[in-house]
């Protein structure tokens, strides 16, 4: 079993103190009265003895009757007050681990994978919970119930005691056995679900990609048997279940046996009274219950401690990226021009790598320029794209907006100020016309449609049965790929960011749209637009061209003048060229 890390269970238990101490008390009553109740019942069958009295057994029954209902009801208080517990830090833990993972850098979570986050986020929370709650509750019941149990057993008879409880170890060694089959056939069958639910998702997913390639036959091969190994991996676990029972209901058979057998004996003898017997079989029955529940409970006590390690783990992992404990803001003066980049000597390496993927990067964008990124696959466009938003780590004193270090500025000011519109535009299953004012949600219906109309998105839209209300479906699968690409870029424009980052934001719209969505932007407010494209017909266009090769700017200019020097540039534009030559002589 693992260590007790009482230190994290006291940590989450803190907050509730006042909770647990009522929830405390009130299985102290319980067991008392479970104690108490027994003992009345010897008193009332031993009085019989003596002689009958309906007055008499009408009012010592009802005094019975009132300590059940008292302690049913101080046992239902209890439960409620220590599950609500659990309930209560679920909620709060998985607040903290949501708002906890939104301040991580992106690349931490495609690093870590999603998979593992939601495990962590979902399972292990709920194993914190039964932990909490049910492992807590149980155990604590159980150690007062032998407290307080056991000496009232031994005034009575010590030998029955002895004789009766001697077979409890086996129980609990057997509930120990099969509990920890039962965890590992209960993952077992959690992961098989989980992989069923995984390949459900994935078809659904990509259901335009099987029927283009008539896969439905191999996928339904894939689904029957994951679903078969799910229906054994159900069978394993119900058969351990119920064998386990039988046995528990066995020993607990056994025990009372005895009881009656050596009791019997006694009862002849004369040493035991006939309550004294009733008394010691109903604290016997009492104790089955917890005892067989000691097993279970111990498993998920460790299975819960393991759980609350990994929680804090994920944790205690602080945001590679993240504001300084004092940050500055840019003066925003009217009429004062907004949107002006600097690098010095920028460079970016991901963490694991063995080189900087940007190596030494130094460059200028004026407010309002029209600057194109271009370069061959791998080179550090993204990457630069990203570092304007600080979507990856960035040194102090590489990079300035407005004359600032953006390492001062806080993230949410700095992110406000740079839109970014990478490639594949996540869009939300949501209707349009909140994907286009996701980055301001208070936008009314006018800025939403002049959005749409500079991102040329407005004219398709009219062509929707629902308009702005058309539901997009799971990551936009309802819009083609030029069609998603101009939404992303519409809820960028929403924002009032001076500069607008297009990391191959117009790949999947043609050159006529591209020129005519970048026309339309400068001409409305005049924004600094950064964009990163493999399309050399749409960068000629720009004010100015930054050439990367291998994380470095080894050429910049206007493209007349890039292509009259033979380079990178040259190079690539020789190419597309001759591509365009070889698709114009195809069709």
């Amino acid at each position: 079993m693992a260590a007790f890390r009482l230190d994290l269970i006291g940590r989450y238990l803190r907050p509730h103190r006042k909770t647990v101490v009522i929830g405390a008390i009130a299985l102290v009553l319980v067991n008392f009265l479970r104690v108490t109740i027994p003992l009345e019942v010897r008193n009332v069958v031993d009085e019989l003895q003596q002689g009958f009295s309906y007055t008499g057994i009408l009012r010592q029954a009802g005094w019975i009757v009132v300590l059940t209902t008292t302690m049913a009801v101080i046992r239902l208080i209890s439960r409620q007050l220590v599950f609500g517990i659990g309930r209560q830090v679920e909620v709060d833990l998985r607040q903290r681990l949501f708002e906890h993972m939104l301040r991580q850098e992106p690349n931490w979570v495609q690093t870590t994978g999603s998979g593992e986050v939601i495990s962590r986020a979902t399972s292990d929370v709920e194993n914190i919970r039964r932990l909490l709650g049910f492992a807590i509750l149980s155990l604590t019941n159980t150690l007062l119930a032998y407290a307080m149990t056991l000496p009232a057993m031994l005034a009575i008879d010590p030998k029955l005691t002895l004789a009766a409880v001697g077979l409890y170890p086996l129980m609990l060694g057997t509930v120990r056995l099969f509990g920890g089959r039962m965890m590992r056939q209960q993952r077992a069958q959690q992961e098989e679900l989980a992989g069923l639910s995984n390949l459900i998702q994935e078809d659904l997913s990509g259901i335009g990609a099987i029927k283009i390639y008539g896969q439905e036959t191999s996928e339904q091969d894939a689904f029957s048997g994951r679903n078969r190994r799910y229906r054994d991996s159900a069978i394993r676990l119900a058969r351990t279940r119920s064998t386990l029972f039988p046995l528990l209901e066995g020993i607990s058979s056994i025990s009372l046996l005895l009881l009656l057998a050596i009791g019997s004996g006694q009862l002849e003898a004369g040493t035991l009274s006939i309550g004294g017997l009733v008394a010691l079989i109903i604290y016997v029955e009492q104790l089955v219950f917890p005892t067989a529940l000691l097993g279970f409970t111990l498993n998920t006590f460790q299975t819960g401690q393991v759980s609350l390690e990994r929680v804090e783990e994920l944790l205690q992992r602080e945001p590679a990226i993240q504001d300084r404990p004092s940050t500055t803001s840019i003066t925003k003066q009217e009429h004062q021009p907004r949107g002006r980049f600097e690098a010095h000597n920028l460079k970016v390496r991901y963490e694991g790598a063995d080189r900087d993927t940007l190596n030494g990067l130094t460059f200028t964008i004026e407010p309002g320029e029209l600057v194109a990124v271009v370069g061959a696959v791998g080179c550090g466009k993204t990457t630069l794209a990203r570092a304007f938003g600080r979507m990856v780590p960035v040194a102090e004193g590489e990079l300035f907006l407005d004359g600032v270090d953006i390492t001062d500025l806080a993230l949410q000011e700095l992110r406000h100020d740079v839109a970014i519109v990478p490639q594949e535009g996540f869009l939300f299953t949501s209707t349009l016309a909140d994907n286009l004012r996701y980055g301001e949600p208070e936008a009314d219906t006018a800025q939403v449609e002049t959005a749409a109309t500079q991102a040329r998105l407005a004219d398709d839209i009219k062509g929707f049965p629902d308009g702005y209300e058309t539901i997009v479906g799971e990551r936009g699968i309802t819009l083609s790929g030029g069609q998603r690409q101009r939404t992303a870029l519409g809820r960028a424009l929403l924002v009032d960011a001076p500069v607008l980052v297009l990391d191959d934001a117009l790949a999947s719209v043609d050159n006529n749209t591209a020129a005519a969505i970048l026309d339309s932007i400068r001409a409305q407010d005049g924004r600094t637009i950064v964009m990163i494209s493999h399309q050399l017909s749409a960068a000629a266009a720009c004010d100015r061209i930054l050439v990367m090769d291998n994380g470095q700017i080894v050429q910049q200019g206007h493209h007349n003048q890039l292509i009259q020097v033979a380079g990178v540039y040259r190079r690539l534009w020789e190419r597309e060229q001759a591509v365009e030559e070889l698709d114009a002589m195809a069709s």
